[in-house]
């Protein structure tokens, strides 16, 4: 793991009305890490992507990026400089294929929009459908390339909402719940895709109420709590810390660790 900072927030903080639902969180990433992002419902872990993706703007604080200060960039700029997230509910298009989704998936968060891409959808480059079949061939979907998105299995179209990350070539890639309903077969297969992606250079911040996975996936882990950070550390540090045992009431946690 490198020693470079990539993503460095400094009291990050959000209001809705009177509720700070993001409260003064400092959250660093280094190159080449996986983070892990946990606390429980209502804890401010969306929000908190939400904010980093620009989707949002912070009530006070900063966030910067490789070192350059993006807290007022807009979601399009933010995906530019490297930085692209996934989202709770997949954004696929059902009615389009695999293959589709993806090269649809390079124009999501673009200057010239998704509409642009919608209309021309027949006459991609063949550059950006090349691009894309590398990336179907990277996360397993080759053989699905020219399926409808709505007949894929459901850990398959989770793989493809990372597949159209993916596509947007990111520096760092924000995962939210990319486990969300899957079996341990598949979450395990998605959790080493993501281990491979860190290996391929690509730095990992993910959400996750999945512990299992997290605890076996994340090298280091931050837990929210009430929108503020309880507690910070290696999987075995977080686990066996009292306060995030008491935030959790015990259960999920002791299920990781068994």
């Amino acid at each position: 793991m490198s020693s470079t900072l990539l993503l460095e927030t400094r009291g990050l903080t959000r209001h809705f009305g009177g509720l700070a639902a993001v409260n003064r969180v400092d959250l660093a990433v280094a190159e080449g890490e996986i983070v892990g992002l946990i606390g429980p419902n209502g804890a401010g872990k969306t929000t908190c992507f939400n904010l980093l993706s620009g989707f949002i703007r912070p009530t006070a604080g900063t966030i910067r990026f490789d070192g350059e200060d993006i807290t007022r960039l807009r979601p399009h700029q933010v995906v530019e400089r490297g930085l692209v997230r996934t989202f709770q509910l997949t954004t696929l298009f059902q009615e389009m294929t695999t293959l589709e989704n993806v090269l649809l998936g390079l124009h999501l968060h673009s200057r010239r929009g998704l509409a642009h891409a919608l209309f021309s959808r027949r006459t991609f480059p063949p550059d950006e459908v090349a691009r894309s079949r590398e990336v179907l061939e990277f996360t397993g979907l080759a053989a699905q390339a020219g399926q409808l998105a709505k007949n894929l299995p459901h850990g398959h179209q989770r793989v493809l909402g990372i597949a159209m990350a993916l596509a947007a070539r990111p520096r760092l890639l924000l995962l939210d719940e990319p486990v969300t309903g899957m079996n341990l077969d598949e979450s395990g297969r998605v959790m080493a895709l993501v281990k491979t992606i860190r290996d391929r250079g690509v730095t990992v911040l993910l959400v996750e109420h999945n512990m299992k996975a997290v605890m076996g996936t994340c090298e280091r882990i931050v837990v929210l709590n009430f929108g503020q950070t309880l507690a910070e550390g290696s999987p075995a540090a977080v686990s066996t810390n009292a306060k995030v045992i008491e935030a959790y009431l015990g259960a999920g946690l002791e299920h990781a660790r068994g």
